[in-house]
């Protein structure tokens, strides 16, 4: 069986880094290994770190560098051919690992994810990336963050880029990862548990959008030049989009507003018809 490194970057997660490694520990696929990196996390952390330190292969402490450090450092420590990217506050069903590294029989399939519950305090729901190749990624991440993937290709596309501490860094990765070709394998099952938060990488990523696009296109320019005009569509409609979003928004301010002026008029006029 090939070797899977299970790669868990963790920064300051002390309420749900046990339950990731228990079920990175619990996938039923016998030869793995476990590496967390703790990315300069503070002492409650470390003290349950220290705790499941038993069911870790490999813990590997650095002073705080982001996700994207974190993560090149844990795969460059790795043994496996084959890498399982695992966020600490996350959980994959204890068949994802079997399930996916069948797929890498195939040279041409480079990623390897799935379907995700999605949840929070208040409610749950699905979320089914597309995958597919690299235009499908062009203007998405068509797959998790949390994914499957070959050491050699992460070698070849120069790891993940320790400049993106904002966000999509992932996102970046995997549009590298199959500038080559390749294609993105999502299997069509929820096998994946994602906690959302409110201060999480994504949450963060989206209060800088501006700013992570100015930079994947320019690093990316000979790509997009190349989708020029699907480029200037999706960003259209995305204009488009956030105009209806606000005429609605402004639609129901409007009429909270009229309903709260009026309120003592309808009031008065019940009285004097009383």
């Amino acid at each position: 069986m090939t070797l899977v490194s299970i790669i868990i970057p963790c920064y300051n997660d002390f309420k749900y880094v046990k339950q990731a490694v228990e079920s990175a520990r619990n996938q039923n696929y016998d030869n793995k290994e476990i590496i967390v990196v703790d990315d300069g996390s503070e002492w409650r952390t470390k003290e349950v770190l220290q705790n499941i330190k038993p069911q870790i292969d490999k813990l590997i402490t650095q002073k705080n560098k982001g996700q994207s450090f974190a993560r090149n450092i844990g795969i460059k420590e790795a043994s496996g051919e084959i890498i399982l990217l695992w966020d600490s506050d996350d959980y994959f069903d204890n068949s994802f690992t079997s399930k996916a590294v069948a797929f890498f029989k195939d040279e041409n399939v480079k990623i390897v994810s799935c379907y995700a519950r999605c949840f929070n305090e208040k409610a749950e729901w699905l979320y089914r990336p597309c995958g597919g190749t690299l235009e499908n990624f062009l203007f998405q991440n068509a797959s998790l963050g949390c994914a499957m993937i070959r050491k050699k290709d992460w070698v070849l596309c120069g790891g993940f880029d320790e400049n993106m501490t904002r966000g999509w860094e992932d996102w970046e990765f995997f549009i590298r990862l199959l500038k080559s070709g390749g294609t993105c394998v999502i299997i069509p099952e929820v096998l994946f548990h994602y906690r959302k938060r409110s201060f999480s990488t994504t949450s963060i990523a989206n209060r800088n959008i501006e700013i992570l696009w100015k930079y994947i296109l320019k690093k990316h320019e000979d790509l997009y030049s190349s989708n020029y005009e699907s480029l200037i569509n999706y960003f259209l409609k995305e204009i488009e989009k956030h105009k209806q979003e606000r005429l609605k928004m402004s639609n129901r301010l409007e009429y909270k507003i009229g309903y709260i002026i009026l309120k003592p008029l309808r009031i008065l006029k019940r009285l004097l018809n009383g």
